[in-house]
This record gives C-alpha cells, sequence and structure tokens, in this order.
C-alpha cells in the first residue's frame, strides 16, 4: 500500500472512490490517490468480500473494497452510501470500471452492443448519479472519466469499444457544463493501448503475441505500452484540489498517438 503517511499529501483529508480498482489502470490510480492522502474506496465487481480493506490502508482506515456492479444502479448507489456511512463525505470519483469488444460494425449480437454500452457508458452515469449529492457539499468536487484513445482515432476491429468511449468524451464534456456552478470540476483521460490485463490477454490469444505486442508497441510514437501508472498520474493531476481551473478537459495519454504524424523511420 501507500508509502505516503495517511492524510498527507494533495488529497489530504478528502475521499475517493475509484469503479473498476481491483486491477489494471484503475489499481492504479487508487493507489496513486491513497499515496497523495486520500481515503480510497474501490468498487469492483471482484473484490474478495463486501466492505473488505487491505494491507495497511485498511489497518489505518483509509482504504475499502467494496462489491459493487456498475451495470446495477441499486448496487453502485448502495456502494457509494457505504462510503459515505464510514468517512462521511465524498470528494474524486474515478469512473474506469468499463468491458472491451473486439469487431466491426458487423460484429456481435445486439446483446453484446447493450452491454458494453452499458458498462462503459451508463457506468459513469449511475455512478455519477450516486455521488452527485455528495460532490455538491465538497469543497473540491471532481470526476474523472475513463475515456480512450479509440474516442478519437479510428482503431480497426474495435467499432463497438469506440463508440462507447466516445460517448464518455460527450458525456465528460457535458457534464462540465453541467456542473460547473456547482463546484464540480469533470475530465477524462484518454489513454492509448496500455499495458493492462486485458491487453495482455488479447495479446495471450493471438496467433503470435509477440508480433502482436510489437505491432501495438510500434502503433504508438513513443514505441511501447502505455504504463498504467502514467494514466494515474493524469487522473491524479485532473482530480487534484491544486488545479481548480481545469474542467472540460480530456488529457491524452498515449505516446503521441493522437496528435503526432511522424515520418517513418
Amino acid at each position: 500500500m501507500s508509502t505516503a503517511a495517511p492524510g498527507t499529501g494533495e488529497f489530504e483529508s478528502l475521499v475517493a472512490v475509484v469503479t473498476g480498482g481491483a486491477s489494471g489502470i484503475g489499481a492504479q490510480v487508487a493507489q496513486r490517490l491513497h499515496d497523495g492522502g486520500a481515503r480510497v474506496a474501490i468498487l469492483d465487481r471482484t473484490v474478495a468480500e463486501p466492505g473488505a480493506g487491505t494491507a495497511a490502508g485498511a489497518a489505518e482506515g483509509t482504504w475499502l473494497e467494496l462489491r459493487a456492479d456498475v451495470s446495477d444502479q441499486t448496487s453502485v448507489s448502495a456502494a457509494v452510501e457505504q462510503v459515505i456511512g464510514a468517512w462521511g463525505r465524498l470528494d474524486v470519483v474515478v469512473n474506469n470500471a468499463g468491458i472491451g469488444a473486439q469487431g466491426t460494425v458487423a460484429d456481435g449480437s445486439e446483446e453484446q452492443w447493450h452491454q458494453v454500452l452499458d458498462v462503459n457508458l451508463m457506468g459513469m452515469v449511475r455512478t455519477s448519479r450516486a455521488a452527485l449529492p455528495h460532490l455538491r457539499l465538497s469543497p473540491a468536487a471532481a470526476i474523472v472519466n475513463v475515456s480512450s484513445i479509440a474516442a478519437t482515432a479510428g482503431l480497426p476491429q474495435r467499432a463497438l469499444y469506440s463508440a462507447s468511449k466516445g460517448a464518455v468524451l460527450g458525456l465528460t464534456r457535458a457534464m462540465a457544463a453541467d456542473h460547473i456552478r456547482e463546484g464540480i470540476r469533470v475530465n477524462c483521460v484518454s489513454p492509448g493501448t496500455a499495458d493492462t490485463p486485458w491487453v495482455n490477454r488479447l495479446l495471450d490469444s493471438a496467433a503470435d503475441p509477440e508480433a502482436e505486442r510489437a505491432a501495438l508497441q510500434s502503433r504508438q510514437p513513443h514505441g511501447r505500452l502505455v504504463d498504467p501508472a502514467e494514466v494515474a498520474e493524469a487522473v491524479a493531476y485532473l482530480a487534484s484540489p491544486r488545479n481548480g481551473s481545469t474542467t472540460g478537459v480530456t488529457l491524452a495519454i498515449d505516446g503521441g498517438m493522437d496528435a503526432l504524424r511522424l515520418r517513418p523511420a
């Protein structure tokens, strides 16, 4: 767990919720916010025990792991109320939970399309709805949504995933406009292809995993996969009360993939 003293740093005295925080980018984000002094609650379907904490954070009363499903409003609302019951406030929400999908617009069942949009888009809506009454009471309220390079770059075989993450980008800007006068900042990060368990599962299932990894690395101008810890740093910047004039922003963490057009080496 955190190497910083509990309750110190830029997030001192603040409470944060991170959906999908049990692994990958979400786990790094939760750790970074805790390192910055926040009390952190992970909301995830895969936590071992409802309400369990882990390591030093649990002993210090600064870490919660709550079983919640963002596709179910009752589940998410109950988890948010557990956070309020434990710590009495909510200041930062990181909407990270999501699922992937491969294929063109002609692929996948209608049920799959509904499922991915339900988790990746409506999951953020449900979590934000549950959090907003508490965020309105915070002096440092922030929501950070996790979008993707797929929202701004046309990637092959990612039609459904791109549609869901493009919706997140539009949602973020609309939420920022809706809630700025309530003192709630809303931003999002758009990671490139990151070194996460989901990406590694895709690589493992490829006919030639090493060749596929090399192709994904070379697609990003800096020549490697994005480290989830780099995404966590961007989330921390957007969530920090030190950056109160930053709202409605999309921050790309993609090694230049979206913005740069390099000549072949």
